[in-house]
């Protein structure tokens, strides 16, 4: 079973390399998120052309949006409210073998990292921590991904040293995302499979003229197995490549593979 995670910013401007990806990479599951897209157009059709019937859509018109998207059956799905205020951030599945698969965008949280001067800030915090005592009280095999705008650890961004004051990277961020883990047995499959200090990057910026050449890069999409999943997952991979691909993201996917 392969599963992917993969920040499209905005699923209908790139569903030509979207299409491209699950041709070329075959997932069994894509969970996308910032598809900017409201359910009623949410484009449907290609994706059961492809061969993946299964669509689980959370939209709000311009803004946010996760999706689940599989060719196997998934059922139970919900859209938990992290955010407090009804932006489509979340959507989860049950999967047949009973695990669990929960969706999520985490806020970026704005520039200026202290929350009084910037109440975003204060928003991705607040978020953390629901998301922290949901994780406290869940008791079923789970798998967590998604677009988390913290990059935790020194090899996960370009220059720990310049980045320490930036917003996805500061110590009060890490702190908040280390309490999440914590909550549970939660298995970082990226660092599980390419311990620090590994450079592992999953966002290139678009301000760079050649992200590659200047390489500033940041862990900021995960996958997340409590034990019981961890114990089934095989190998994990980053699309560095799709960067480059036409009118890309500046997230690339990942991809965690599970012998299920």
């Amino acid at each position: 079973m392969k599963i992917v995670s993969w920040n499209i910013n905005s699923v209908r401007f790139r569903l030509d390399i979207v299409a491209r990806f699950l041709r070329e990479a075959a997932p069994d599951i894509l969970c996308l998120q910032e598809t900017k897209v409201i359910d009623a157009d949410f484009p449907v059709a290609p994706f059961e052309a492809l061969g993946y019937p299964h669509v689980i859509i959370h939209g709000q018109r311009m803004h946010h949006g996760v999706a689940i998207i599989s060719r196997v059956p998934v059922a139970a799905d919900d859209r938990l409210d992290w955010q407090a205020n009804r932006e489509a951030r979340h959507v989860g599945v049950r999967l047949a073998n009973g695990v669990r698969l929960e969706n999520v965008y985490v806020p970026a949280g704005g520039d200026v990292p202290d929350r009084e001067l910037n109440p975003k800030f204060g928003q991705k915090l607040d978020f953390i921590e629901r998301m922290t005592r949901w994780s406290a009280a869940l008791d079923q095999p789970t798998l967590l991904v998604g677009d988390f705008n913290i990059a935790p650890l020194e090899a996960d961004v370009w220059s720990h040293k310049q980045l320490l004051g930036v917003v996805s990277h500061t110590p009060v961020e890490v702190a908040a995302l280390g309490r999440l883990q914590a909550s549970n047995s939660w298995v970082d499959l990226g660092r599980h499979f390419s311990p620090p200090p590994a450079r592992l990057y999953t966002w290139w910026s678009y301000r760079a003229k050649d992200w590659a050449a200047s390489d500033r890069g940041r862990r900021l999409d995960h996958q997340w197995a409590t034990a019981d999943v961890a114990a089934t997952a095989r190998a994990h991979h980053v699309f560095e490549e799709c960067r480059s691909w036409l009118k890309p993201s500046d997230h690339v996917p990942i991809m965690t593979e599970f012998a299920w």
